[in-house]
């Protein structure tokens, strides 16, 4: 038998399905799809189609997967859903990439810059929404009562992104993180570089084939940048800096979801590097935690 391959196209893209609100290729760092084959018996000249697993041809200037159907979630599956943003860096920073790279999955944003609103507006604010990121700045700008606030939000399975950078730009990243998990970042290293897999015989990269890391071979760590201090070992790591330490790690446990980065300068500088815009869309669909609220992330219930 000898194989000729005479036509070869896509069959994802016309076979498109979805599990729920995520594409079909969620969980996958490493884009495979079927393609048709036509082989042909050297005997008897007969022909016939069969289907192969190839690795996708069509790929950015980074070497990830191109196109938002490898994303992790399906465009617009969240929309009516509402991620607030309490940015306290701003320098340079206008949050208009991020903001427009999570709207092509359904969400939008409802942001506070340089200061907080009060604890009594924060709690309003996140009873209409699915996730709280925060971007801190080198001063701690929320109290107790804030904490509180955002305790029982994450408390109840809503998502949580603390962004920190190098020192000393960690200030409420780190007050929250260790109200909530007991853990913080520290540090100021030097990044500037795309990592790929983490392995074995490697000290940087990121988890391959995390929901999160759903169509990303590649991803920018951000400029300088810090690592995670886990003390009491709570955190999964997602990706591995340059330097060998992590930088961005998870908490998933009794239904909650939370993500800390030490690199926060991949929202706005080099935003066009190595994967930032899918990742970006793939931690904010993980955050909605889908697994645990299911159809009502898209029911009426929170859409108020």
């Amino acid at each position: 038998m000898k194989t000729l391959i005479v036509s070869v196209f896509t069959l994802l893209s016309a076979l498109q399905v979805s599990w729920g609100q995520y594409n079909s290729c969620a969980a996958k760092s490493e884009i495979k799809e079927k393609v048709a084959v036509e082989q042909r018996d050297e005997n008897t000249g007969e022909t016939k189609i069969v289907y192969e697993e190839r690795k996708v041809q069509n790929i950015d200037t980074h070497g990830n997967a191109s196109g938002n159907q490898y994303d992790l979630a399906i465009d617009g599956a969240f929309e009516g859903q509402t991620i607030v943003v309490l940015q306290f860096y701003t320098q340079d920073f206008d949050f208009e990439a991020p903001k427009a790279a999570l709207k092509e999955k359904g969400f939008s944003v409802y942001r506070y810059s340089n200061a907080p609103p009060s604890p009594k507006e924060l709690e309003e604010a996140l009873s209409k929404a699915c996730q709280l990121w925060v971007i801190s700045t080198n001063t701690q700008l929320l109290n107790d009562e804030h904490a509180e606030v955002i305790k029982k939000f994450f408390y109840s399975g809503k998502g949580v992104y603390l962004w920190g950078d190098n020192d000393p730009y960690h200030a409420d990243a780190n007050f929250l993180a260790q109200k909530l998990v007991g853990v913080s970042m520290s540090g100021y290293y030097q990044g500037a570089q795309n990592v790929g897999f983490k392995s074995d015989s490697t000290s940087s990269g990121m988890q391959k084939d995390h929901l999160i890391t759903t169509g990303l071979e590649f991803v920018y760590e951000g400029i300088t940048i810090s690592k995670m201090d886990d003390p009491n070992k709570v955190l999964k790591p997602l990706i591995w800096s340059t330097d060998g330490n992590v930088v961005t790690a998870i908490y998933e446990d009794q239904g909650q979801r939370l993500i800390l980065d030490g690199g926060f300068t991949r929202l706005f500088y080099a935003w066009d590097n190595a994967g930032t815009g899918r990742y970006v869309k793939n931690a904010a669909a993980w955050l909605v935690n889908y697994e645990r609220f299911g159809e009502l992330v898209l029911g009426e219930e929170l859409k108020k």
